[in-house]
């Protein structure tokens, strides 16, 4: 069927309202996705709060507006068949735009009452409502070919228990190469940097350049099915030749400077500031730090509910004395009661300890799991700092656009009048920066909220760990790209964090109230998206008109 233009410029109050849950969709983006991307990193201290979010900043930003993609489906994997709307553009903006308040309304709600639900999943699940409000069940795609509705349902399990699988054998490894030998354990560290940071750099770069949407490259998957040929297409030689290069430089940093960097700090305990890596053979010997163990130890296990855990008593004691000073010291707040107000709501993740805020069915985690040395502990942060800023680069250059596929099409067919037959709409880089805007506000302002809940409330987090979680999720959505496997970025953290957790620990180790309050949201975002964005919907388009007069 031929597209029927409107007018251009035509209903600008629904360009206006898309324009402004747009940004609310990205905040919610920002709070939810980025989030859980930092989570780990914040939960085991290896990032304070405000560290994830000067990050995320540059990232985030910068992700989007250099590698962001040009051109976005303005309806994700085509589940709803735009071919419906070709005579009515009009009632295609308004469905792009109870789909974006519905989504972005009931991630917000889901963060606030401590759920973790998948953003890319809920505003497919709007579309669905849309169309099944607009055109009835046929004119959704409710298969597994096509990338249809159960396809998005099967991602519930297949994202988390492969994400689980992958982490857990990636910590395995980890706990038997470098962790199984205590007094050793430094020097195995120290030694296995080149490895552990070159694989991670190929494979972040692998993601970052493949999936770019700005290359003349990609994955494709014949038919856009699961289980169909997958080929690697456009000038590859180009796209390796730079994640080489990317991979190449990261081996020779380790060589030249992580490894002396690591030797004189932890080895000879010699007092260097983490800069001083970069520049490590130009900084003379420096005295040796008297403070260190104690200072790696405040770093790494303040949070720790001590009844127990095994550690050294020393450790023990030193913590317990800073908590009881910390609940004796009530210092009163200065200042304005509304800013006051603003910095308990707004500002908290950044006056607040993420790692230290437990919920009372948390307490037990701690007890269940195996401490090692601090030193040892302290070379993965540095890894861990690498994989999340890599991963929130490939968000910032690969999901913003998505992000935004809904608001494209809106602002498509108002500036043209008509959306291409493709469904596809342009990006312009203003829309890519507001998205990242959005997402950094949302992190900043609503992160606390996702950081709390995935970081030491669901499973302990140490550096060690945390890497493992991180670069499982990265594994998870590289190999179901190849696949063509659903998974959700959400939901490959959650099941990374569980396989960590049981590996690291036991299967007490892991919250499972926690755990059932997250998979339920999962659950919940069908149903309620797609009826909460499918009633509107019908009320828009069947409430009384005063342009339109009913008929007898």
């Amino acid at each position: 069927m031929a597209i029927v233009p409107l007018p251009i410029n035509s209903y600008t109050g629904i360009f206006v309202i898309t324009l402004l849950f747009a940004f609310l969709d990205g905040y919610s983006i920002g709070a939810n996705d980025v989030a859980n991307s930092f989570a780990t990193s914040v939960g085991s201290r290896s990032l304070t709060y405000t560290q994830a979010v000067c990050i995320a900043l540059f990232t985030e930003f910068g992700g989007a507006v250099l590698l962001g993609a040009a051109n976005t489906g303005t309806i994700k994997d085509n589940i709803v068949n735009s071919a419906y709307f070709a005579a009515r553009q009009d009632l295609l903006m308004t469905a792009f735009m109870c789909a974006l308040i519905a989504s972005s309304l009931w991630i917000m709600g889901c963060i606030r009452i401590g759920m973790h639900p998948s953003t890319t999943h809920s505003i497919v699940c709007a579309l669905v409502g849309v169309g099944v409000a607009a055109y009835g069940t046929e004119a959704v795609n409710w298969g597994w070919n096509g990338r249809g509705v159960a396809y998005v349902v099967s991602g519930w399990v297949l994202a988390p228990t492969l994400s689980a699988i992958l982490a857990g054998t990636i910590y395995g490894l980890t706990r038997f190469i470098v962790f199984s030998n205590p007094e050793h354990s430094l020097t195995r560290g120290i030694y296995s940097i080149p490895v552990y940071f070159t694989l991670t750099g190929f494979i972040v770069s692998f993601f970052v350049i493949m999936k770019n949407g700005r290359g003349d490259w990609g994955i494709a998957v014949g038919g856009n099915n699961p289980g169909g040929a997958v080929t690697l297409n456009g000038d590859l030689a180009k796209a390796f030749t730079i994640i080489g290069s990317m991979t190449g430089v990261i081996l020779l940093f380790c060589v030249a400077f992580a490894i002396p960097f690591f030797m004189r700090r932890l080895v000879k305990e010699e007092n260097l500031k983490w800069y001083h890596i970069f520049y490590i053979w130009f900084v003379p010997t420096q005295p040796r730090d008297e403070n260190l163990a104690a200072t790696l130890n405040e770093a790494m296990t303040p949070h720790i509910k001590l009844e127990g855990v095994e550690t050294t008593t020393e450790v023990v004691e030193e913590v317990k004395e800073a908590a009881a000073a910390a609940d004796a010291e009530v210092v009163e707040e200065k200042g304005h009661p509304a800013w006051i107000k603003f910095k308990k709501v707004a500002l908290k993740g950044f006056y607040n300890d993420i790692a230290k805020d437990q919920y009372d069915s948390a307490k037990h985690l701690h007890q269940n799991v195996h401490l090692y040395d601090n030193k040892t502990e302290y070379l993965f942060s540095f890894l861990q700092v690498m994989t999340a800023s890599f991963a929130s680069f490939s968000h910032g250059s690969n999901d913003v656009a998505n992000s935004v596929g809904p608001f494209a099409g809106v602002y498509s067919i108002w500036a043209n009048g008509q959306l291409a037959s493709n469904a596809k709409a342009p990006v312009p880089v203003w829309m890519l920066a507001f998205g990242g805007v959005a997402i950094n506000f949302g992190l900043a302002f609503y992160g606390y909220n996702i950081m709390r809940n995935l970081g030491n409330n669901l499973t302990y987090h140490s550096p060690s760990r945390g890497f493992a979680m991180e670069l499982g999720a990265a594994l998870t959505v590289i190999t179901a790209a190849f696949l063509a496997l659903p998974v959700s970025t959400s939901q490959c953290i959650v099941g990374a964090t569980l396989g960590v957790g049981i590996v690291g620990g036991n299967y007490k180790a892991i919250n499972w109230k926690m755990f059932g309050w997250i998979a339920l949201s999962w659950a919940l975002t069908l149903p309620v998206a797609s009826i909460t964005a499918g009633g509107l919907f019908w009320l828009l388009t069947n409430v009384p008109s005063f342009t339109v007069a009913p008929k007898a």
